[in-house]
């Protein structure tokens, strides 16, 4: 059986902005935006800033200590901790695709915590191969009900953090079947 893939990854420059946001606003957590003002753009905030809903499910735990490749050694504190929420119903659409967290020049939102600094974070998304769906759907996803009840994820075995966007979730037309 394939390992459970994990919901929610990030590009080595998203995870460098998530650190240096850290440093000036102490621990973070991001919800996935459903539309509204912004689209549906990662929204970055102090932890705790953001009130998690009963329905709102747990894409993923960022370790901020993690670079390109890695695999975590240890337990992280809970500062080194982003959790990674998206509504419920935001969820059923996107329960099929791992989100991959990228950061381009611009503006973010701004109610989110990058606004001033001159990037934006962006979702980028890689449907999940039959495999993997089979695996995810032997799991049941955390809710913020679960989370309050204790309910944590399952250790996941493939790294967190890529170099680029394009190493989670191919481009299509540059090489493979799309060329």
């Amino acid at each position: 059986m394939t390992a459970v893939p994990r919901r929610v990854r990030a590009t080595a420059a998203a995870m460098d902005l998530l650190r240096r946001l850290r440093v000036l606003h102490g621990p973070l957590m991001l919800h996935q935006s459903g539309g509204c003002c912004d689209g549906s753009a990662p929204m970055c905030y102090p932890a705790g800033e953001f009130i998690i809903g009963d329905h709102d499910v747990l894409l993923g735990l960022l370790d901020l200590r993690l670079l390109v490749d890695e695999l975590p050694t240890t337990a992280p504190e809970p500062d080194d901790i982003a959790p990674v929420w998206i509504s419920g119903p935001q969820f059923a659409a996107w329960q099929h695709t791992q989100l991959v967290l990228d950061v381009v020049p611009g503006r973010g939102s701004g109610f989110s915590l990058e606004s001033p600094e001159g990037f934006r974070f962006l979702s980028r998304g890689r449907v999940f191969d039959d495999n993997e769906l089979v695996a995810l759907a032997a799991t049941e996803p955390v809710t913020g009900a679960g989370w309050e009840r204790g309910e944590r994820l399952a250790a996941a075995t493939e790294p967190q953090v890529v170099a680029e966007a394009a190493d989670a979730c191919p481009i299509p037309g540059r090489g493979g079947s799309f060329a």
